[in-house]
């Protein structure tokens, strides 16, 4: 029903800078949330950006002054920038999308992308 693809990603040197994007598509009537996670190898999937609707925006703390996340409704895209990059950052990056495919909030379900890898080196 709803399908999330994101672009971007790739290797960067400490201290650049990068961008990620995600487009969804699909039987879509309605965007709530949408957002970024991130799961570094060997350790579980964390909370990297949130931006509603309305453009209100929510970060992690290991990434706040650093990461920018922002969105175009009109083309159903979520967009990360993230800047002096560190090793720590490495990771697959995750967009999600909380979307309703019918005329009713009861619709509502958490989509997701499959990943891009970023990876930061030293």
């Amino acid at each position: 029903q709803v399908q999330l693809v994101e672009s971007g990603g790739g290797l960067v040197q400490a201290g650049g800078s990068l961008s990620v994007s995600c487009a969804a598509s699909g039987t879509i009537i309605y965007l709530a949330d949408m957002g970024w996670y991130r799961q570094p190898p060997g350790k579980q999937r964390e909370l990297v950006a949130t931006i509603t609707a309305g453009g209100r925006t929510n970060y992690a703390a290991s990434v706040e002054g650093r990461f920018t996340i922002s969105r175009h409704n009109g083309k159903k895209e979520v967009q990360l920038l993230m800047s002096t990059l560190a090793p720590e950052d490495t990771a697959v990056y995750y967009c999600y999308a909380d979307a309703d495919t019918e005329w009713s909030a009861s619709s509502r379900k958490r989509y997701w992308g499959r990943g891009t890898q970023v990876t930061v080196s030293s």
